[in-house]
């Protein structure tokens, strides 16, 4: 029990040791400023029930937290009138600060804040010379009534907010996994389904013609062959499009795919951009050869410039062709690439725009808050 009770001074961000004075303190305040005996005891009391009540209200439900904590601010402002001891104000303003709920939290903040003030302003009318010794420390606690349960609850709202901005990226990251399982499933259907199926189909035919007309089985088994071969090498493109792409060695090869079609090919980095994940390089770099696939074998163009800029918040690949143009959106629908570059994009959050600009221009953007360690994952 008394290591759970240090555990929790502990995360108020406040000395246990401060804590603990605080708890003795009030003891030195009802003995030197009692006068009778039946004082000593009544003081006593009041600061053992303090804290009966104080754990009552932590571990209070529902409204049952209303009558605690105000049975709390009474006993600290009959400690204040009558022992000048002011300090329990510090665990009330913790501990409603550590109330969730928006309206209870209000309630109890302006209760505790208006009946502490008003018995330090008494205070201060009676002359009470304990308590006017003890000035400054008195204004400190009234600055900690008013900030302190506004600076824990704000930090709660933010640790919940950060939580939930980590759910909502696992969720992303899911998402795209799913999403890339998907992609990998369509990919192997219409490559190796359609050609192992074929390769059966041909080799049955090639067995039941061996007999009957060898040169038609021959020929069916040279297809089948072709077949197998065009499967291994769309495997093969499949695997390496799988793996981690970095940026530069896929300019490096746009480069060269743009020279072989004698297409001018410029590059520009307005600063050196940090992708902050392998997931978010490897996205850039397979949009890039997509929208250059499409420049060489739709576009016609001469001269194709390309551009990658960062801010805070995103990172911008632009592809800009001085072709025939005419590229809209109905192109997503067409197979060109540009579908599944606007559907990887969709899974985080990112978008893939067309200007018609001298020809067609893409820009592609990507945000910057994808975790590293959740998307290295979809590699």
């Amino acid at each position: 029990m008394l290591k759970q009770y240090w555990n929790l001074l502990k995360t108020t961000g406040i000395s246990p040791y401060i804590w603990t004075i605080l708890g003795i303190l009030p003891f030195y305040f009802i003995f030197s400023q009692s006068s009778t005996t039946a004082e000593m005891v009544t003081g006593t009391i009041l600061t053992l029930s303090f804290f009966l009540f104080f754990r009552f209200a932590f571990i209070a439900k529902s409204w049952t937290v209303y009558i605690w904590t105000i049975f709390l601010i009474a006993i600290s402002i009959a400690s204040t009138l009558t022992f000048s001891y002011v300090y329990f104000a510090f665990f009330i303003a913790y501990f409603i600060g550590q109330i969730h709920k928006q309206v209870p939290f209000f309630v109890l903040y302006f209760i505790h804040l208006v009946g502490m003030s008003a018995a330090i302003n008494f205070e201060l009318i009676l002359n009470e010379g304990l308590f006017l010794r003890q000035l400054p420390f008195v204004i400190i606690v009234w600055i900690s009534i008013i900030l302190l349960p506004l600076s824990i609850r704000n930090k709660k709202v933010r640790g919940r907010l950060e939580e939930k901005l980590e759910d909502a990226n696992k969720r992303i990251a899911e998402l795209v996994k799913a999403e890339e399982r998907q992609r990998i499933a369509r990919d192997l259907h219409d490559t190796l389904g359609q050609k192992l199926s074929l390769i059966g189909l041909k080799s049955d035919l090639a067995s039941r013609l061996i007999y009957k007309d060898p040169d038609q089985a021959r020929s069916e088994l040279k297809d089948v062959q072709r077949t197998a071969r065009t499967a291994l090498n769309e495997v093969r493109k499949m695997v390496s499009e799988m793996r981690g792409i970095r940026l530069k060695d896929e300019v490096h090869r746009v480069e060269q795919i743009l020279k072989a079609a004698e297409i001018e090919f410029t590059f520009e980095a307005k600063m050196p951009v940090k992708f902050g994940s392998p997931f978010i390089e490897n996205l850039i770099s397979m949009c890039l050869k997509e929208a250059v696939t499409n420049v060489v074998k739709h576009s016609n163009a001469s001269n194709c410039h390309i551009t990658l800029e960062q801010s805070p918040k995103e990172i911008t690949l632009s592809i800009q062709d001085d072709g025939i143009g005419g590229l809209t959106e109905k192109h997503f629908t067409k197979g060109s690439g540009l579908n599944g570059m606007s559907e990887r994009l969709e899974f985080v959050n990112g978008s893939l725009e067309i200007v018609p600009e001298n020809g067609a221009k893409l820009i592609v953007k990507v945000p910057k808050v994808i975790k590293q360690s959740e998307m290295e994952g979809t590699r």
